[in-house]
């Protein structure tokens, strides 16, 4: 059965300013989400990300390691975490990433694993 990652993009700006009542009813959401879709028998995995003023960005220039601080692309929504499904197909992978509560104010990508023939 095919693998998609959906990838959870939004505008982290607001999650400073947010209540710590509308924190947890938006953590609340995502928590019945993943509920549902373990439920479903779609989940295999996932993961909040912390925000990305605490990312590193790591290159190889010259054959040396280079290190900055943050996401490498300036954007206004970041990537947040990502849930990892396996479905039958496409259009039940985009019903999942339509659910998922980050989708109502951001942007959800949904993107197939790719598969790689099993190693002797």
């Amino acid at each position: 059965m095919p693998k998609f990652a959906l990838l959870i993009y939004g505008d982290q700006s607001g999650a400073a300013t947010m209540s710590e009542e509308e924190a947890a009813k938006i953590s609340a959401e995502y928590f019945d989400y993943t509920n549902q879709i373990t439920a479903e028998g779609l989940y295999k995995g996932g993961e909040a990300l912390q925000p990305t003023p605490t990312a590193k960005s790591v290159q190889v220039r010259n054959g040396e390691r280079v290190v900055s601080d943050g996401p490498f692309a300036e954007t206004k929504e970041q990537l947040g975490g990502f849930y990892l499904v396996e479905c039958d197909t496409l259009d039940q992978a985009l019903d999942a990433a339509a659910r998922i509560p980050g989708a109502r104010g951001g942007t959800i990508e949904v993107r197939p694993v790719m598969e790689f023939p099993e190693q002797p």
